[in-house]
C-alpha cells in the first residue's frame, strides 16, 4: 500500500494523541513475565513486534519435534527469544524471519549462550538466522561479549540471568553501545526485585526463583513520539500537541527528544498525569546553521532528526550511528538515498550522517520504505513542506499501527495510490 500525503496543515492548534507502551519496555516485561507468570502487565504495546514476542512465548513447545517460530522483521524479538527458549528445558525450536532477517546477524549473542552451556546450530548461513534451539539449564555463569554491537545482545542475556541456576556475571568488551537500553533492562529488573550490580565493565545479575508479585504500567514510546516531535517543529508557531503517557524520568534512551528538540524551538512541559505537552515555541535559533547531536544512546531517533533538519532547512552532523548499518535496512544508507530524492545533499559514512542546509524540496517524490517502520513515519512529517509518497506504508504496523489515522485526525491529507 502506498500513500500519497498532500501538502498539509495541521488542522488544530491544541491537540491531543495516545501512544501505547514501549515496544522496548513491553518486549522485556513480556519475556520477563514468562519467567515469572505472577508479573502483570498494563499498556503493551500494540506493535507487530511485540504480538510477535507474545505468540512465540505462549507458544505450546513440544520436544517430539521442532516448533518454527517466524518473527518475520522483528529483531528485538530474534535476539530476546534466542536466549529465552536456550534456557527453557524440554523445549526444541526453529527460529527463523524474513529474508532481511536472516542477514542480521547474530552470532555474538549465540556464541555467549553457547559458553553458558547452550544448544544453538545454524540451519544456513553461520551467524546469521535461521537457528535450532534445542532448551535446557544452563549451569555456567560467567561470559563476556563485545558490547559495541547490539545492546539487544546484552539484554538477552541480562534478562535470562536470574532464571540461569549461578546467575550471570556478565564482561562487557570495548565501547558499549545504547548504554539507556541496557540501564532500562536493569531497572525493569530491580522493579520485579532482583539482585544486580554494574561496576566498570562487569554486571552481574543474581539468581532469583521467585519473585514477588507485580503490577507494571508501562511508559508509553518515545520513538513513536518523534514522529511528532518533528510535526511540532515542522508546524507554525502555537501548535501543540499532547501525549500521553510519559515520565520526566523515563527509562527509555530516546527520550533525549526533550533536549534535542529545543534546538528546533520545540518545548515539552511535563504534566501532572504523565502526559507531555510539546510546542512549536519559536523558530530555530538564527544563530544555529547546522545542529550536531551525538546519539550513540539513541540511534532510533537519527532518521526523525535528519528529516526535520531538511525539512527546516537546517544543516546537521549526527555521528554514533553505526548500530544503523544492520537494522531493518541499512538506515544511514537508505536515509542518504531517499533525501537525495527530496533534493538534499547528504553525504554518510560508517557511524554518522551530514547533511547540508536546503530551502528547496522537490515535490511528489516516492519514498522507498525499505520494510522498515521508521522510514516511513521519519518522512511522513514532510508533508507539511511539500507533497510526498510513502511506499509500503503498511509497514508502520511493526511499532505505530494507528500512525497514519492519527496523521489523518491531525489534519494530514492521505490517499491510497
Amino acid at each position: 500500500m502506498d500513500l500519497h500525503l498532500q501538502k498539509s496543515k495541521v488542522k488544530s492548534q491544541k491537540s491531543k494523541a495516545t501512544i501505547t507502551g514501549s515496544k522496548s519496555e513491553t518486549n522485556r516485561l513480556l519475556l520477563l513475565q514468562a519467567l515469572y507468570p505472577n508479573i502483570s502487565i498494563e499498556n503493551t504495546s500494540n506493535s507487530d513486534d511485540s504480538e510477535v514476542m507474545s505468540r512465540a512465548l505462549n507458544s505450546q513447545l513440544t520436544t517430539h519435534n521442532s516448533q518454527l517460530i517466524d518473527v518475520h522483521h522483528a529483531g528485538t524479538a530474534m535476539r530476546f527469544l534466542t536466549a529465552y527458549f536456550a534456557q527453557k528445558e524440554n523445549c526444541e525450536i526453529i527460529l527463523t524471519g524474513s529474508s532481511r532477517m536472516k542477514e542480521r546477524p547474530i552470532k555474538i549473542l549465540v556464541d555467549a549462550l553457547q559458553k553458558l552451556g547452550a544448544d544453538i546450530e545454524y540451519l544456513e548461513n553461520t551467524g546469521f538466522p535461521p537457528i535450532k534451539i534445542k532448551g535446557k539449564k544452563l549451569t555456567q555463569n560467567k561470559v563476556s561479549l563485545p558490547a559495541n554491537v547490539s545492546s539487544q545482545y546484552i539484554s538477552a542475556l541480562l534478562l535470562i540471568a536470574p532464571k540461569l541456576e549461578n546467575g550471570l556475571i556478565l564482561t562487557l568488551e570495548g565501547d558499549i553501545t545504547s548504554m539507556p537500553y541496557i540501564k532500562m533492562t536493569i531497572g525493569i529488573l530491580h522493579e520485579i526485585g532482583i539482585e544486580t550490580s554494574f561496576v566498570g565493565n562487569k554486571i552481574t545479575v543474581c539468581h532469583a526463583e521467585l519473585v514477588s508479585a507485580s503490577q507494571f504500567t508501562i511508559e508509553s514510546d518515545w520513538s513513536s513520539a518523534s514522529y511528532w516531535y518533528s510535526i511540532v517543529a515542522l508546524s507554525e508557531i502555537g501548535f501543540q500537541v499532547t501525549l500521553s503517557s510519559y515520565k520526566e524520568n523515563s527509562l527509555q534512551g530516546d527520550s533525549a527528544l526533550v533536549n534535542i528538540y529545543q534546538d528546533f524551538g520545540v518545548e515539552t512541559v511535563f504534566n501532572y498525569n504523565n502526559s507531555i505537552t510539546i510546542s512549536k515555541e519559536r523558530i530555530h535559533n538564527s544563530q544555529l546553521t547546522t545542529h550536531n547531536s551525538q546519539l550513540n544512546n539513541s540511534p532510533d531517533i537519527a532518521q526523525t532528526i535528519a528529516v526535520t533538519c531538511f525539512g527546516l532547512g537546517i544543516a546537521c552532523d549526527l555521528y554514533g550511528l553505526h548500530t544503523l548499518k544492520i537494522k531493518e535496512t541499512d538506515r544511514l544508507e537508505a536515509l542518504k538515498t531517499e533525501l537525495s530524492k527530496l533534493g538534499a545533499q547528504v553525504c554518510v559514512t560508517n557511524n554518522s550522517l551530514h547533511l547540508e542546509a536546503s530551502t528547496k524540496f522537490l515535490e511528489n517524490q516516492k519514498i522507498n520504505t525499505y520494510q522498515d517502520h521508521r522510514m516511513a513515519m521519519a518522512f511522513a512529517p514532510m508533508a507539511l513542506k511539500v507533497p510526498i509518497i510513502i511506499q509500503e506504508a503498511e509497514v508502520v504496523s511493526k511499532s505505530y499501527p494507528t500512525f497514519w489515522h492519527d496523521l489523518k485526525n491531525f489534519g494530514f491529507e492521505i490517499t491510497s495510490v
